[in-house]
């Protein structure tokens, strides 16, 4: 545990040190949060009813779009640790090996939350509020957390098996439109029969809905927990083949 959080340190120095890391991954998040507030609020407003915030509706959407691009610079940070020699030097020593992906992983993590903040308060002064008690934004604070977990593992892969910093980071692309294709921005029920099905099976419709949900103080029902098993499936998968992937770096 020490050494992690030694390694730790140093990753979030580096962090802390160019801040510009986190306002780069915040700014396309809040950029799409604004666009859709100012030019398609209106039009969205009358398809979802007059007593909609759509500040409110479409927030977790854009909070689940920053974690996808933020888990990005993980694994670019994996990437130049690696053809840097860093893994090969911190591995020489006498500290756990696990030590050195665990410390990528807790700074993805900690640069995520950062993040998830900034939207936030962007988002207060746009208009959003929530009248949701501590039990559900603690509840909103784990998904969230679940959530860049799981992305991060899958991070960790491309950080250790790319050919090119581009080619590390690419992976990301997908993952950041994916709201784009769930009810982070408007009902799947509008969407073509095809795109519907795919939208309403997808993990980004199941967390975004629980989010919106607990943040409105509305029902959750059984959407909380196919939330949860998306995230804790998808990051033991990737957790698995990441380690697989790690015990190969030399």
């Amino acid at each position: 545990m020490k050494s992690t959080g030694i390694l730790f340190g140093r990753l979030m120095r580096h962090i802390l040190r160019s801040p510009d890391t986190i306002i780069t991954v915040a700014i396309t998040p809040i950029a799409i949060m604004l666009m859709f507030v100012y030019v398609f609020g209106g039009a969205m407003k009358s398809s979802l009813g007059d007593n909609v915030n759509y500040v409110n509706y479409q927030l977790p959407g854009v909070l689940l779009m920053a974690i996808a691009s933020g888990i990005a610079y993980t694994a670019v940070r994996m990437y130049g640790d690696k053809t840097q020699g860093m893994f090969s030097r911190f591995n020489s020593m006498p500290i756990r090996r696990s030590s050195v992906l665990w410390a990528h992983v807790l700074t993805s993590l900690a640069a995520n939350m950062i993040t998830i903040a900034l939207i936030f308060l962007v988002a207060l002064l746009l208009g959003f509020r929530s009248s949701a008690g501590i039990l559900s934004w603690l509840a909103v604070a784990g998904i969230l957390l679940l959530f860049t977990l799981a992305l991060t593992w899958v991070a960790v892969i491309p950080g250790l098996k790319a050919k090119s910093m581009d080619g590390a980071s690419a992976f990301s692309y997908p993952l950041i439109f994916l709201p784009f294709l769930s009810s982070a921005f408007v009902p799947a029920k509008t969407m073509p029969v095809g795109l519907r099905a795919f939208a309403e099976h997808q993990p980004a419709t199941s967390i975004v809905d629980t989010l919106r949900a607990l943040l409105n103080c509305e029902p959750v029902g059984n959407g909380i927990w196919v939330a949860l098993a998306w995230c804790v499936g998808i990051s033991a998968v990737a957790w698995f083949f990441a380690m697989r992937a790690y015990r190969r770096v030399k």
